[in-house]
């Protein structure tokens, strides 16, 4: 695979685009956040409160019109970090596409 700067084997691409998140069971309500960036295996989005590390979740990410897909994604939280008080930035490991 190929290596880029930052070491990851897929390029991330920063999108900073409205998603919807649901954090561990489905019966959750579902939080509107930011998805910062994409990449093949993983995302990264923003969160008011700070979520476990291996914490499933579900992000929606909405068409912007007819010529892109909306994005139904499966995964697991891999990394939490604090960026301010109001604000934690969660790794996602991308587990399933819908």
């Amino acid at each position: 695979m190929i290596k880029y700067d930052d070491n990851r084997d897929f390029y991330r691409m920063m999108i900073n685009t409205q998603v919807t998140v649901t954090v561990g069971d489905e019966v959750n309500s579902p939080i509107a956040t930011v998805c910062r960036d994409l990449s093949a295996t993983g995302m990264a989005i923003e969160m008011p409160n700070p979520v476990t590390l291996e914490t499933p979740v579900r992000v929606y990410v909405d068409a912007t019109g007819n010529t892109i897909p909306s994005l139904d994604v499966k995964g697991v939280v891999v990394r939490c970090t604090k960026e301010n008080e109001e604000c934690y930035v969660l790794g996602i490991n991308i587990l399933k596409l819908d």
